[in-house]
């Protein structure tokens, strides 16, 4: 079964957080991905749960800097704006010296 692609706020979501690790795209697994739709009286956007797996042997630093300041930190969503974010699970290690990280957040469209 093919999956549909990610929206763009999932999209540029997923990129600031790898950039914010440091590391290259190529060296961090995304283990799962989910976005759905998310609404009020006022808003609209998308909650997005987001599992990673940051590689040894440097794992534990990058990690650190992935979640110290998370929900303080400002993301450039285009057209969205980053209401909320915060780490689910994790920093969790595993027996290969990677490091599980869950995060989840609500971006909301900026109209």
């Amino acid at each position: 079964m093919m999956r549909p692609p990610l929206s763009s706020a999932a999209t540029a979501l997923l990129r600031a957080l790898i950039e914010r690790t440091g590391l290259p795209r190529d060296r961090i697994l995304l283990r799962e991905f989910r976005s759905v739709d998310w609404n009020s009286l006022s808003y609209s956007g998308e909650r997005h749960e987001i599992s990673l797996r940051l590689p040894p042997p440097d794992a534990e630093a990058r990690a650190d800097v992935l979640v110290d300041g998370l929900s303080e930190n400002e993301f450039d969503i285009p057209g969205h704006i980053l209401a909320d974010i915060v780490v689910a699970a994790g920093p969790m290690k595993g027996e290969d010296g990677s490091i599980g990280i869950e995060i989840e957040a609500l971006t909301l469209r900026n109209e």
